[in-house]
């Protein structure tokens, strides 16, 4: 989940990060009060219920972007998954991911020939804003061929109008740079390659020291105040 990028560029600098990957992205999220597991969590809790909600089961998830594979338990244990297959850029956080996880049903492999429809989801954190602008279509339509026909992908994407966002990422390193995405530009993206757009959420409102506000989080999904957003999208 955590997030490499498709072009050869990213490939030298997230093999850099494959060793202190967390170090580096804790420096941003120690504003928040929370760390990088709390997010996983909630990411994978909200997609478990959308997906509760459309009827779609899943047993095999694609993780476009896995980086050093920490999201893989979560998909596992958060979403009921038999198989769960990460692909990345990067050929050093493939080789620790492969180290650090070998529950049955892990694969990884870089992201490199097509593949088939094979997955019933395909799930993705802030990976997109990595990628060329150029590049992304390419990216968008790799996920839509993996995926069975009906098959979903949950797209995580770091809110870009939340000032607080903004913030955290000029804290991190590998994001300082990085070119955001809006949620009306990652729906027309989606759109562009096949996907229909099921629903945007929005989450992340309020952090650690407002933790007993986050109940509302529910009723205010729909606007866009949350740090990341999700769109949800299923293949025709």
């Amino acid at each position: 989940m955590n997030a490499s990028a498709m072009q050869p560029s990213a490939n030298a600098e997230f093999d850099a990060y494959a060793d202190n990957y967390d170090e580096a992205l804790a420096m941003g999220l120690s504003i928040t009060g929370e760390p990088k597991e709390y997010y996983a969590s909630e990411r994978v809790w909200w997609v478990a219920k959308r997906l509760a909600r459309a009827k779609w089961p899943v047993r095999t998830v694609m993780d476009f972007g896995c980086g050093t594979g920490s999201g893989v338990p979560f998909l596992f244990d958060g979403l009921d998954a038999k198989l769960v297959h990460g692909v990345d850029v990067s050929a050093a956080s493939l080789e620790t991911a492969r180290k650090m996880h070998k529950r049955d049903g892990t694969t990884f492999a870089m992201i490199e020939d097509p593949i088939g429809p094979t997955f019933d989801l395909a799930f993705c954190n802030g990976v997109f804003h990595h990628i060329p602008v150029a590049e992304r279509h390419t990216a968008a339509e790799y996920v839509y061929n993996a995926l069975v026909p009906g098959g979903m992908f949950a797209l995580w994407e770091n809110n870009p109008w939340n000032p607080g966002t903004r913030y955290i990422m000029s804290r991190v390193p590998f994001d300082r740079d990085a070119i955001v995405m809006t949620p009306f530009e990652t729906r027309r993206l989606l759109r562009d390659v096949g996907f229909d757009i099921v629903r945007t959420d929005f989450l992340f409102v309020f952090p650690h020291l407002l933790r007993a506000l986050r109940p509302l989080e529910r009723l205010l999904a729909p606007l866009p105040l949350g740090g990341q957003y999700l769109v949800l999208a299923r293949k025709r």
